[in-house]
């Protein structure tokens, strides 16, 4: 499997592009699509899902579906988790599941009752099966989101900021879920603002910054973009706003000498620091910062 997207572009009524020039290849595995909020991953999604239609530009899927014109058999290839995901006020959790199997073409009753179990067993909700699906918790919901999702056996599977509001155990246990079935003949995209969602599963990523695409590659790429550009600075308190208002943050700890601050720069200007190896958040802050300066002065 792979998506082709070549010099994609959409822009609104309103004349604001929400994605300008887009080329991007994705391949077979787990897929990460990460920017700040406002940076196009919306816009992307929803036009891969068949939902938004782009301005102009070509998406072709295994080099012979056209996104324009074989929209039905894309979709039959597809899963999706949007960002807004919602249930059926009175559904229990099987219900649910299996309204959205037979909303998937899964007639057979005997059939689809096997495949909803068996998904209830694979996300680990099997037990809540008879419990409202608007009751359960916020990790059990996003779980259930992904089981309708991969109900019938999509080819390529599409989640939308699937761990923003978990808490750190249901989010772990969300990825390993997604890299789980990330091991099977498929695209997984994984849309997200959290760096962790991506480092510890993604093996190709790309990055859009105000709608254009402004780093594509695998995150250990993404990492040597910052080796160099990553600081350990021992601040006094006098020279904590400084360095605020001068460097990009990544986080400050206070210390015996004042604040312990890990910044990204090419140059700390003579504060007391030294070069630290960097990791994907590092590289993220780095590589958007050098961007956006880059857009901005253009």
């Amino acid at each position: 499997m792979n998506i082709s997207i070549e010099n994609l572009n959409k822009i609104y009524t309103n004349g604001n592009w929400a994605l300008k020039d887009i080329n991007l290849e994705i391949p077979n595995g787990m897929f990460g699509l990460l920017g700040p909020n406002g940076a196009g991953k919306s816009s992307l999604m929803r036009i891969l899902v068949t939902l938004m239609k782009p301005s102009s530009g070509k998406v072709t899927v295994n080099g012979r579906y056209d996104l324009m014109k074989n929209r039905r058999e894309i979709r039959a290839m597809l899963g999706y988790l949007p960002q807004d995901f919602r249930f059926f006020a009175k559904l229990k959790t099987w219900e649910f599941l299996d309204y959205t199997a037979r909303l998937a073409g899964m007639k057979n009753k005997v059939q689809r009752q096997e495949a909803v179990d068996r998904m209830l067993e694979e996300v680990g909700l099997f037990e809540a099966r008879d419990r409202n699906a608007n009751r359960l918790s916020g990790g059990m919901k996003r779980r259930l989101g992904i089981a309708q999702a991969l109900i019938n056996d999509p080819k390529i599977i599409i989640v939308d900021e699937p761990t923003t509001g978990l808490d750190p155990e249901e989010r772990i246990r969300f990825r390993n879920l997604l890299s789980n079935i990330s091991t099977r003949d498929v695209i997984i995209i994984l849309s997200t603002h959290i760096v962790g969602d991506i480092s510890s599963t993604c093996e190709n990523v790309a990055l859009l910054n105000r709608g254009k695409l402004a780093f594509t590659g695998s995150p250990s790429d993404l990492v040597r973009e910052a080796e160099g550009k990553v600081w350990l600075i021992q601040a006094t308190e006098k020279e904590y706003l400084e360095i605020n208002d001068k460097f990009p943050v990544i986080t400050t700890i206070p210390s015996d000498y004042g604040w312990e601050m890990q910044v990204v720069a090419d140059e700390i200007n003579g504060y007391d620091g030294r070069l630290i190896e960097p990791n994907l958040e590092h590289a993220y802050v780095y590589f958007m910062e050098k961007k956006l300066n880059q857009w901005t002065s253009a």
